[in-house]
C-alpha cells in the first residue's frame, strides 16, 4: 500500500498506509485526521477537505475538475497547490505523498 503523509495544523506528521483506490479524504477520515472535516462525505460539495499538496508532488496528481476548481475558488487561503482531498484517488505512484491540511474549521 502507498504511504501518505498527512500534516495537521499543529505540525504533527501522520504516516498512513492507504489502499489503492481510496481518496485522500477517506484515508484521513478512516485514520482520525481531524483537520480534514469532509462535511459532504466526499461528494465534492463543500470544500471542507481542502489540503495543500507538497509542491514536488502537485504535478503528479490528476487534473482538477471544473467542480473542484469552482469550490476552491471560494475557500479562504487558497494557494497554487490547493486541492480537495475527496478528489484525489490514491495510486501506487503517490507513495510518499505529503499532504498538509488547510484550516477547514472556518
Amino acid at each position: 500500500m502507498p504511504r501518505i503523509f498527512f500534516h495537521d495544523s499543529n505540525g504533527e506528521r501522520n504516516e498512513l498506509d492507504v489502499p489503492v483506490g481510496d481518496s485522500l479524504m477517506e484515508a484521513a477520515m478512516d485514520n482520525g485526521i481531524t483537520d480534514i472535516v469532509a462535511e459532504c462525505g466526499g461528494a465534492c460539495a463543500c470544500a471542507t477537505c481542502h489540503t495543500y499538496i507538497a509542491e514536488d508532488w502537485f504535478d503528479q496528481l490528476p487534473v482538477m475538475s471544473e467542480m473542484e476548481e469552482s469550490l476552491l475558488g471560494v475557500v479562504q487561503e487558497r494557494r497554487a497547490n490547493s486541492r480537495l482531498a475527496c478528489q484525489i484517488k490514491v495510486n501506487a505512484e503517490l507513495d510518499g505523498l505529503e499532504v498538509h491540511a488547510a484550516d477547514n474549521e472556518n
